[in-house]
């Protein structure tokens, strides 16, 4: 019950100052638009990602990593896109994630390998 009444209160404080009801609070980074597409999705044979065009991307990595979090790759990203062959990839859920020079991920997703 105090678990319940706890999360109550949080949802409350969360939603009580906002003057406009239909347009929940969010954190300022909700809208951010997509940095890495990946397709296609599922995928057999390769990948591809492709980035934003218009962000510089100098030292940014691309790590794929199985569901079960082993390192499968990493990427330096020097261009728009990059192709990724699934050769030595099993069927499954894999996670990438597009990191800085400091190590901070910008964004991640993940993707289905079906072969």
């Amino acid at each position: 019950m105090t678990k319940l009444y706890i999360t109550i209160l949080l949802f409350f404080a969360c939603f009580a100052g906002n003057a406009h009801p239909e347009k929940p609070v969010f954190p300022d980074n909700f809208d951010q638009a997509k940095l890495v597409t990946a397709y296609p999705n599922p995928a057999t044979s390769f990948i591809n990602f492709e980035f934003e065009g218009n962000l510089n991307y100098k030292n940014y990595t691309l790590y794929i990593f199985s569901f079960i979090g082993k390192k499968m790759n990493d990427y330096l990203v020097d261009g728009t896109k990059i192709t990724v062959p699934l050769d030595d990839y099993y069927r499954g859920m894999y996670v990438y994630q597009l990191r800085n020079q400091n190590g901070i991920i910008v964004q991640s997703g993940r993707f289905q390998v079906v072969k």
